[in-house]
């Protein structure tokens, strides 16, 4: 049986996705960074998550050559961060963009971020169109839960927020 990759794609759409930016500095000093909406928590104990890029990215490219990345989880009001850091053919994304090193890796930490989590990579694992990224986490923190932070979700090819009701 052979799965249609368009209706792969318009099924699994059905699965809202929070939205992150995955941000390295490259070895020649600059910031780079792509966004991902295939992030998730791997383990607890050692604390791992992981991330799925395109094998032909070149953005991850220059990432995995570094060996470290910081995830950036966006916040509702960030859409525009989202599309900016999804484009290909976009030559500088960090322009005009607030951003400030993580202490751990150096990797860039978006303004305006909910929570970012630093990690070195892992192991990259061949996974078809795609390579799965394992990270071992070195350091993170979160907005204050007190400020109310709204995640930004990507559902149906549309990016919107939650709001906490059930």
């Amino acid at each position: 049986m052979s799965i249609d990759s368009t209706r792969f794609r318009q099924v699994l759409g059905h699965f809202p996705t929070g939205v992150t930016v995955i941000t390295t500095m490259t070895t020649d000093g600059e910031p780079v960074g792509f966004t991902i909406g295939s992030f998730t928590s791997v383990s607890l104990d050692p604390p791992l998550v992981g991330f799925l890029p395109m094998v032909d990215s070149q953005r991850w490219q220059q990432i995995n050559a570094t060996g470290s990345f910081c995830v950036n989880v966006l916040a509702a009001e960030q859409g525009e961060l989202c599309w900016r850091f999804a484009k290909t053919d976009l030559a500088a994304p960090f322009d005009d963009i607030d951003w400030r090193p993580s202490a751990t890796t150096r990797s860039p930490m978006l303004a305006g971020a909910i929570a970012w989590i630093d990690c070195a990579i892992e192991q990259v694992v061949d996974a078809g169109d795609h390579h799965f990224v394992l990270g071992r986490v070195l350091d993170l923190d979160h907005a204050d839960p007190a400020s109310d932070p709204r995640p930004l979700l990507f559902y149906r090819g549309r990016l919107g927020d939650f709001r906490g009701r059930a």
